[in-house]
């Protein structure tokens, strides 16, 4: 494919996501993540690879700064602490290494954030199954249909499409306006 073939399947697939059902999802996502920090709740943040490096870059624009001087936002990535996340998996199981970290720092009226591209990352999955149980509501990036955090998520933003790469970039549009959103919503 060339360098214009794929700019093409990326503006066509952010076009396809203008259409998509989920869309209206995201300032759903935005209300219920600005909810959770009005009331000094956490956003806690997960993803594996890739998504991963995005989780941290979403803590790294609330925690600091989108566009505007403000405050810092109560956003912790999990997939950032190196020691917690190879001492639990080393111990115990990378399965359930979020969701242990939910345990630690969620709160019930939390919200977690999970970015997944198949929507079927094991320790994802898990993370959403404890947050649920423990009353945070769970908003989940994922490509299309949401594999199976579909199933554990109370706001699903599904980007139609199973082309990692593509969803990736998908994903960077969405949150990005969804740090935006929310960061507008708060006091300079």
């Amino acid at each position: 494919m060339s360098i214009a073939g794929y700019l093409q399947a990326s503006i066509s697939l952010l076009q396809d996501c203008i259409d998509h059902a989920s869309i209206q999802n995201v300032e759903r996502a935005v209300a219920e993540i600005s909810r959770a920090f009005d009331e000094g709740k956490p956003l806690l943040v997960c993803g594996n690879g890739g998504s991963a490096s995005d989780a941290s870059h979403i803590a790294g624009e609330l925690v600091g700064r989108f566009l505007k001087e403000r405050r810092g936002l109560n956003c912790i990535c999990l997939s950032a602490d190196s020691a917690v996340l190879t001492a639990w998996a080393n111990d115990y199981s990378f399965d359930s290494v979020f969701a242990r970290q939910v345990e630690a720092y969620g709160v019930q009226g939390g919200t977690l954030l999970g970015l997944s591209t198949s929507g079927n990352s094991k320790n994802v999955v898990e993370a959403f199954k404890v947050a649920r149980s423990m009353g945070l509501t769970t908003i989940a990036l994922t490509g299309e249909g949401g594999g199976a955090l579909a199933r554990h998520t109370d706001i699903l933003i599904d980007v139609p499409s199973r082309h990692t790469p593509l969803v990736q970039q998908a994903h960077a549009c969405l949150y990005h306006y969804i740090c935006e959103r929310v960061e507008a919503g708060r006091p300079s």
